[in-house]
């Protein structure tokens, strides 16, 4: 299987195709983000970068079977006028239409936000249905969840998957038989209430919540946690939790131990006990556990740009799910 990726970021969608076929070949991939394209580089070597989406000549590509990519949604020009291709001008959705019309691979996968329901009233979403039919392709499409996957993080993303032609199909979406234990008994925690995203606190005996590349506040890219502690005879003692992480492991934040600090002011304007628990955020490495990827997978990235990397990133258990069924 020959695969074209983009909006590639640091390949989520190839770790989650080679775990299900060992033997996928990736012909190009199309990214921007110099930070993004050294992990890249060093986990895909030898894989041509096309670069930006916008300026690919789709007659220049290879032939492949398979086009993949996690594509940011803005507001279509003239979403909604029903003017079919015409409507995606001025959205990187129209580069992968054009590079679908002229290359016609036999299978898509792409992915989304949740938003991208309701974006303009739905009329994005129905947009980007009924230029993929006109290209030719039978379309599934499901909301699916990364706590359904074997990773502790609350993340919803819409994932489209296309075949072309109008012949038998494999049924793929909806995805079924999730066990138990992962659909839904599991869930974010929140311990704190009436505060900004970033400034919110949550039980670590809870799930994660979703992963985010932007935003300010100390806890914005991976929220806040808090470790709860136990005391013996007098003395504190961990059970099975890690400690809080000390105020110098986070760079460039002024007066060091305020990333703590803050959160602390937090809780005890709640009421919580302080005397029972410690709060951090999630480290780089736990992030990369969240979304599937091995221990190390964003090594050699100051830790700003590895949160931001990961949380642009697609949960590689789920691309493999999706893959496993579309093909195994």
């Amino acid at each position: 299987m020959r695969v074209f990726s983009m909006f590639s970021g640091i390949g989520g969608f190839e770790l989650g195709i080679k775990r299900a076929i060992p033997d996928a070949e990736f012909v190009g991939y199309s990214e921007i983000d110099k930070y993004a394209i050294k992990i890249y580089e060093r986990r895909f070597k030898g894989v041509r970068n096309y670069g930006d989406a916008t300026k690919i000549n789709e007659r220049e590509l290879p032939d492949f079977d398979l086009l993949v990519g996690g594509f940011p949604c803005q507001a279509f020009s003239i979403a909604g006028k029903r003017k079919g291709f015409e409507d995606t001008r001025g959205t990187l959705f129209f580069d992968i239409a054009r590079i679908l019309a002229y290359k016609k691979p036999k299978h898509i996968v792409l992915e989304n936000v949740r938003g991208l329901f309701s974006h303009d009233s739905g009329r994005t979403f129905q947009t980007i249905i009924g230029i993929l039919s006109d290209l030719g392709y039978m379309v599934q499409w499901e909301l699916l969840n990364s706590k359904n996957y074997g990773v502790a993080q609350n993340r919803e993303r819409v994932y489209i998957i296309g075949s072309l032609g109008s012949g038998s199909r494999r049924q793929v979406l909806p995805i079924r038989n999730i066990s138990e234990e992962n659909t839904g008994k599991n869930k974010a925690i929140e311990l704190t209430k009436g505060v900004s995203q970033a400034y919110r606190v949550y039980d670590s005996r809870g799930l994660s919540t979703t992963l985010r590349a932007n935003g300010g506040g100390i806890g914005a890219k991976t929220g806040l946690y808090s470790i709860f502690t136990k005391f013996r005879d007098g003395k504190m003692f961990i059970d099975d939790r890690s400690t809080c992480l000390d105020a110098n492991y986070y760079k460039g934040f002024d007066n060091m131990g305020q990333r703590s600090g803050a959160a602390r002011v937090l809780l005890e304007e709640r009421r919580l006990s302080l005397d029972k628990s410690t709060i951090r955020r999630l480290t780089p490495l736990e992030c990369e556990r969240l979304q599937g990827f091995p221990e190390g997978w964003t090594e050699g990235l100051s830790d700003t740009q590895r949160y931001k990397t990961l949380g642009n990133a697609v949960t590689t258990n789920v691309v493999y799910e999706v893959i496993k069924r579309m093909y195994l």
